[in-house]
């Protein structure tokens, strides 16, 4: 019997781009032979999950996990290219064993934790996405991730569904404030915290807008500058978490709410499935007409 080496895995894995365990567990099965193997996998499908990487995935699942002691908190985001996958049990198995490995890895970005084992002696997270690829057919990816850690404050999370999720972290307040805090998050889409996490040039740019808006109108610049701050007002308010009114009391601002219970908002992120992802529109009609031509 062939002894495989780890020149002849580290080959393969060149040649197929696949996984480490696959490519052992190939030319074992192949008796070392390294052309059987490559056709081995490709019949399996591994070796053409690369290709799949160039297809939108805009579908998935939104994920959240929270330590023990309620201090530490990841949000990930992962997509498939459909619903339907994004349900299958072998996709939520692996956006959760993520998700609390990301949570227990310390990780900050998704490109580190890409390259940490998913369990203990097997493939790492990157490894086991294309594995899974291969498997599902589809094209899955792990798009973003965001971690917070509190001392003095604390950590609220809020998932609606599987497609949109929110974490706040909070000083002062009790937990149902917070949690209030998260869920208007998710309904109401702030931007930033306050006006002074808004950028210089997104504010630049939307009063060149109520500018040329306002001169239109043909009335004195005096008034064109009075109605250009107001609108600036508005937009800021409507963008702004502070500045918006509060979903379950409009009468006041979340800022209003805020100061009344004596807390403050820290920071928050709000991840929504797909969110700036361009879908492509399929044309049903071309892509039969392509099979029957043969193309």
């Amino acid at each position: 019997m062939t002894k495989i080496t780890a020149a002849m895995v580290k080959e393969l894995r060149e040649r197929t781009g696949s996984g480490m365990m696959e490519c052992k567990k190939a030319l074992v099965e192949t008796g070392g032979d390294i052309e059987a193997a490559v056709e081995q996998m490709r019949k399996a499908g591994l070796a053409k999950a690369d290709k799949k990487a160039g297809r939108t995935a805009a579908e998935g699942k939104i994920v959240i996990k929270v330590s023990d002691d309620g201090k530490r908190a990841v949000i990930l985001e992962v997509n498939s290219e459909t619903d339907f996958v994004a349900k299958n049990e072998d996709f939520l198995k692996f956006v959760d064993q993520v998700a609390q490995k990301a949570l227990e890895a310390n990780v900050q970005t998704v490109s580190e934790l890409l390259q940490i084992p998913l369990e203990d002696d097997g493939p790492t997270i990157e490894e086991a996405r294309r594995e899974l690829i291969a498997k599902l057919g589809e094209n899955i990816n792990i798009r973003r991730l965001m971690r917070f850690e509190t001392q003095a404050g604390k950590l609220a999370c809020y998932l609606h569904g599987n497609r949109i999720g929110v974490v706040v972290e909070m000083e002062g307040g009790d937990d149902q404030l917070a949690k209030d805090i998260a869920m208007h998050v998710a309904a109401s889409k702030p931007v930033c915290v306050d006006e002074s996490e808004v950028p210089a040039e997104t504010l630049e740019k939307e009063k060149e807008i109520f500018a040329a808006q306002a001169e239109a109108s043909g009335k004195p610049a005096n008034i064109i500058e009075k109605m250009v701050e107001g609108r600036l007002r508005k937009f800021l308010k409507e963008i702004t978490l502070l500045g918006q009114p509060f979903v379950k009391d409009p009468d006041q601002s979340v800022g209003q709410l805020l100061k009344g219970e004596g807390a403050t908002v820290i920071r928050f992120v709000r991840f929504e499935v797909g969110e700036g992802i361009e879908k492509e529109e399929a044309d049903f009609a071309e892509e039969v007409m392509a099979q029957v031509r043969g193309n």
